[in-house]
């Protein structure tokens, strides 16, 4: 293992729900002991790369309802691939070589994954993404 990827696994957090047991799939298990933990450290930047695209498309977003807001999320992460693809990135720039080679093996059912825990993450930072515009105007 290299410097960098040392680096890495010493940046995440320990998520205790995040368990690894044995018997489960090896997406749950990447799911698991990888994707929570980078999604996790990087949840300020993706709050910030969201608020950035909500920005750059009118600032409809803070104009809507809760729910309105939560569909606008998931619109958003389905449906713009280049944000999705923006989304990827701040993930896998995060794997250790190892990881990638397994990501690679199995690289649509992990994306799935990703995107829903991104997903899930900004939903859950829905009250924070208001303030924070508030904040701004």
């Amino acid at each position: 293992m290299n410097l960098r990827d040392i680096a890495l696994l010493n940046l995440r957090p320990e998520i205790p729900s995040a368990k690894v047991l044995p018997g489960m799939s090896t997406e749950e298990f990447f799911q698991n002991k990888t994707l929570r933990p980078i999604a996790k450290l990087q949840d300020e930047l993706l709050v910030a790369v969201f608020q950035n695209y909500c920005r750059k498309h009118k600032s409809v977003f803070y104009d809507l309802s809760v729910q309105k807001r939560l569909d606008y999320i998931e619109n958003a992460i389905h449906k713009d691939m280049k944000f999705r693809n923006s989304l990827k990135g701040i993930i896998i720039g995060q794997f250790t070589i190892e990881e990638y080679t397994m990501y690679i093996k199995n690289s649509s059912a992990l994306n799935k994954r990703m995107m829903n825990i991104v997903k899930e993450r900004l939903k859950s930072n829905v009250m924070l993404l208001d303030q924070a515009a508030i904040s701004v105007a």
